[in-house]
């Protein structure tokens, strides 16, 4: 899947706050970046951090914090 696609749908998942998607994006990539295992069935040493946590968030993988759960 294209990466604009992937972060519209990541996007709609943080019910379209930039905000709250941008600190989850970054809060994931650096714990990927310090060790942690992807979620999703991308090779860290192929793709950047921030594109595997974004794919693991639209994906449903990753929970934001700061959500409001309706």
């Amino acid at each position: 899947m294209r990466l604009e696609k992937v972060a519209a749908k990541a996007l709609e998942k943080a019910n379209f706050n930039r905000y709250l998607l941008s600190a989850a994006v970054s809060k994931r990539a650096n714990e990927i970046a310090n060790g942690a295992e992807p979620l999703v069935n991308m090779d860290p040493k192929k793709y950047k951090f921030s594109d595997i946590a974004i794919t693991e968030i639209a994906e449903g993988l990753i929970k934001i914090e700061g959500m409001e759960q309706g």
